[in-house]
């Protein structure tokens, strides 16, 4: 006789944010009364030479591991200044989200970003460690020394966060509002910005960072050439813009430096950009950066507490 399989009922669940079909939402405008916002996420970062964890060009080599060390560090050195240079000639406003290990490596490039008026968003010390493996009371640490040493260097803390290689604990959420950021890019659920819960009862917000529109699992992962992803780019804009007539909507666009920095790559993104930029020019876009979507969001909760809770 057959035994058939007895289902425990519901899955585990985060406990974070309910479930929520993006058609049946109230209804908002972002600023000059766009229903897009659009922002570029800027992603500059820094590895140990011969140690850890990195993005790869070819297979990994035993350490030292000339070859892809040398091939992400074209970012910082040549990528990254060829991208500020196109940003500042359509006027994009940009998030420029660092490890803080480039205070010590290459400070003219954060110092630039700055001069520039981007958002500095924290983004761990450095990506050759997860965030996800430490434990709550070095996570904590980590989320405090990389604020204090923002704020130190730059000016201003940061109010948003992305963990190097999108590595959480079960209590990154919580330590993030115990520790004075407003939002996370960590989670890419969603087209909205969402209110995740935390045990402080302190709301965070989840602003959408995307993993399709982002050069390393696209490029990288998945062997995109340049010119089909900024193929990519433009027609998820046109497509968000028909979506957002009748809900407003965000759309993310992550770049890192040692790949969209390529020559041959930067000619692409700066057709995708120019695209950006005539959008806003036209009225059919907010260009913004994420922390100015999270203020958006705190003034819509302040204003409308049943609709955002």
């Amino acid at each position: 006789m057959s035994t058939l399989p007895v289902w425990p009922g519901a899955l585990p669940e985060h406990g974070r944010f309910g479930y929520s079909p993006i058609n049946r939402r109230p209804d908002w405008v972002w600023p000059n009364g766009a229903r897009l916002a659009v922002y570029l996420g800027f992603n500059i970062e820094h590895f140990a030479f011969g140690e850890g964890l990195g993005a790869c060009l070819g297979p990994p080599s035993p350490q030292p591991d000339v070859l892809n060390f040398s091939w992400r560090e074209y970012g910082n050195r040549v990528g990254a200044w060829r991208c500020l240079e196109l940003f500042d000639s359509l006027g994009l406003p940009s998030s420029a989200i660092i490890n803080t290990a480039l205070y010590d490596h290459c400070p003219e490039l954060v110092a630039a970003c700055v001069a520039r008026g981007d958002e500095i968003v924290g983004h761990g010390h450095t990506n050759a460690e997860r965030q996800g493996v430490y434990s709550e009371e070095a996570e904590r640490g980590l989320l405090l020394a990389c604020r204090k040493r923002i704020a130190a260097e730059s000016g201003a803390a940061p109010s948003g966060w992305l963990s190097p290689w999108i590595s959480e604990s079960a209590v990154t959420p919580d330590l993030l509002a115990e520790t004075g950021y407003g939002y996370t890019l960590n989670w890419c659920h969603d087209d909205q910005p969402v209110a995740m819960r935390t045990r402080s009862g302190a709301r965070l917000w989840s602003v959408p960072y995307p993993q399709e529109l982002n050069d390393i699992p696209m490029v990288m992962g998945r062997l995109m050439d340049a010119k089909d992803f900024a193929d990519m780019v433009v027609d998820n804009l046109e497509e968000m813009l028909l979506q957002a007539r009748v809900q407003p909507l965000v759309m993310g666009l992550a770049l890192h430096p040692y790949i969209v920095g390529q020559p041959y790559r930067l000619r692409h993104l700066r057709r995708a950009l120019q695209a950006l930029a005539s959008a806003r020019d036209a009225g059919s876009v907010w260009l913004c950066t994420p922390g100015a979507i999270a203020s958006q969001m705190d003034q819509l909760a302040a204003e409308r507490p049943q609709d955002f809770a």
